[in-house]
Order: structure tokens, then sequence, then C-alpha cells
């Protein structure tokens, strides 16, 4: 039988292989983006309370009303002025990453040109060309990943229908500013364009910066879907529940396409967030937790010949190898694994052509145990 694929080019994920390497190599693995730790002990009993209780058939499509509600709170809490409908502005969804793919379905047509800022997440690609869209690539350069946005501009053309945008970023833990989401809002100005604000990490941002959303943007608000995710939230990516927020007309588009996909998310999980999200702390201080995370493994790679960048969000901290190597970014991280057990990310793997800055990523959501023997380790390179 021949088989046509749709995505030729794409094979096992660089996650797979690194998490594959560390473990035959015992290595600590901080290649892939999720905690080690479990989430908070009582959002863990919610979820078996919920089963108990016979949260165990389809929740609605949309979400359950509760959390829409709670999640609409939880928007007005964090980003005062920011008013959404739960009724009509929030669907939740599956994780992000199935958020993501149907905004990208909804509105993506065969031959529409996508806008994609990399380095950036590996799904953003896949996506749009399975729906048949077509990438156009905005590359940035390590070491700050600055973006120009007359260059991004200057690559709108009559069939560019989407944008997608990530802050704070993965992998590079940069952030967009309000001066950033002013000049998107300039070169979006008078286009039919949808813009996908990624904020995953939304409360992930560190030394007193704020975060930048779309929500607070009135202009930007009116043409994007901006996505969510509790895992990165509450320290549980297994859940895979998120959430997108959409103007009512762009909603309406993207509930078609997640109705037929997933139809809902997992309703005892739904139903736990409900009830976890009616006290907001639970959502607050989550910036200087892994703050203090991000800075205790610097203080520990102090010794270690790697550089790092600058990491502003995220859990994510990037390491120039240069001064140490000229292999490629992924010739290192193998070696690296097998050599000094440690597992790292390249980051020429969030370009579509591979670009290698001599860059890796190091996620340091892990416990301090975990975090203080990987640097020992990478300090004797």
């Amino acid at each position: 039988m021949r088989i046509d694929s749709k995505l030729p080019n794409v094979g096992t994920t660089i996650f797979t292989i690194m998490s594959a390497l560390a473990q035959e190599h015992n290595a600590v693995n901080l290649s892939q983006g999720f905690p080690n730790f479990d989430p908070d002990p009582r959002l863990r009993r919610l979820v078996f309370e919920h089963i108990e209780r016979g949260a165990n058939q389809y929740a609605p499509m949309p979400g359950l009303m509760l959390l829409r509600e709670r999640i609409a709170a939880k928007i007005e809490h964090t980003y005062p002025g920011a008013n959404v409908h739960p009724d009509t502005e929030i669907t939740v969804t599956a994780g992000a990453t199935q958020a993501l793919f149907c905004a990208i379905a909804a509105f993506v047509r065969p031959g529409d040109e996508v806008i994609l800022i990399e380095p950036c997440y590996d799904s953003y690609r896949p996506s749009v060309e399975t729906v048949g869209g077509t990438a156009v690539i905005y590359s940035l350069a390590a070491p700050d990943y600055k973006i120009d946005w007359d260059a991004v501009g200057r690559l709108i053309t009559p069939r560019t229908r989407m944008i997608c945008t990530n802050t704070p970023c993965n992998p590079t833990g940069t952030i967009l500013t309000r001066a950033d989401m002013d000049a998107l809002a300039a070169i979006l100005r008078d286009t039919d364009i949808i813009h996908i604000s990624d904020e995953v990490y939304e409360h992930l941002i560190y030394d007193g910066a704020q975060h930048a959303t779309v929500l607070t943007h009135p202009e930007l608000r009116e043409r994007s879907i901006a996505v969510y995710s509790f895992g990165k939230t509450f320290h549980n990516t297994g859940w895979k529940t998120g959430y997108v927020v959409a103007p009512a007309a762009l909603n309406t588009e993207f509930r078609k396409i997640h109705q037929f996909n997933v139809f809902s998310g997992v309703h005892p999980l739904q139903a736990a967030f409900a009830e976890f999200l009616a006290d907001a702390s639970t959502y607050t201080g989550l910036e200087q937790f892994y703050q203090q995370k991000r800075d205790f493994f610097r203080e520990a790679m102090n010794g270690s010949r790697l550089r790092p960048l600058s990491c502003a969000g995220t859990y994510f901290q990037l390491y120039d190898y240069s001064g140490i190597s000229d292999e490629p970014d992924l010739d290192f991280c193998k070696r690296v694994t097998k050599d000094y057990g440690v597992a790292a990310i390249p980051v020429s793997a969030f370009y579509s052509d591979k670009r290698d800055d001599k860059v890796i990523r190091l996620c340091f959501a892990k416990t301090e145990d975990v975090l203080l023997e990987a640097a020992q380790r990478l300090c004797k390179l």
C-alpha cells in the first residue's frame, strides 16, 4: 500500500531521543521540559474525590462551566481589566498542544501562510503543514533572540493567514514586552491575520518583570487566540489540561474543530481544577518558586565553562558551549549525555533549518538535589 505522508520529514522527536539516551547512560535528564516533583497534594486528592463523586463521563464540549467561570476570575485577578466571558470566550482543552493544533486547523487552509518565529515549540510547524498551510520562518539569533518587527512585517503577503508568538518563549527564555505587542499590532493592523499567542508560561517570569498578555492589549485581543496550560502552572504536564481565550467569533470556529478532535477534556481533572482555582493563592507566587530554582542552578553552574544566556521566563536555561567545543550541538549533547551524565536539548532542534549557534537547553524544573548533581557533572566539562 502506498502511503503519501503529510509529514515526510518528521521522525522521532529530539525529546524522545535524548530521554532514551539519558536512560541508557543513567544520566540526569534535564532535556524534557517537565518537573520531577508532584503537584499540590490537595489538587491530587480533589481528582480522586471527583472521580468518586461521579465525574467520569464526558464533560461539556467547551469545558465545565464552573471551571470556565473560575478561569475568568483568575484572568481578572491576574490581569485587572481583562474581562473575559466564560461562556463564549473560554474553551477548556486537552492540553495546550491540542489547543494549538485546533487553533491552526480552524483557520489555516491549503496554501495559506503562517509566520513562525524560530526557535519555537516544535509542534507549530507540523500542525501548519498537516492542514496544508505553509510555514514562513522568521529566524532569531543567539544570544539575545531579539525580534525585528519591521522584518517580520516584510514577510506578510496576501496569503498570510496567521502568526504565532510565544511569551515567555520556549526554548529561549525571552519575553515579549508591551512595546513588542504594540509593534506586532502595528504590522497586523488592517489585515485579517489571526494571531496565536502561546502564553503557557505566563506565571514563570522573573526579576520583577510583568507578563505582556494579549488579553490586556485591546487591538491584539480582537484577533488573538491565547493558549494556556494548567500543566505548566500546577506541575502536572501529564494531566494534559489547558484552555484558550479568544473573542466569541474566533472561539466559535475553534470549537468546531475542538469538538471533532477530542470533544472534551478529562472530566474529573476539570472538576478538580475548578475547585482548586477558588483559592487565588494556588497560582500566585510561582515566579518566586521558579526563580529560586533558576538562581540555584545558575549559582551551582558558576564553575562551569558553559556560558549562561539571559533567562527572563519559562523553566529553561540556555547555555552557550562555543568556548568548549565547535561540535554540532546535537553531537555535543549526545557526548555530554554519554560521557558526563547530563542530558540536554540542542537548540538547533527548534529551527526548521537546524541553525546551530552552539547553544543547548537545560530544564531547571527539578528538585535541588537533581540540579546540584547535574551542575557538578557539567562543571567537569
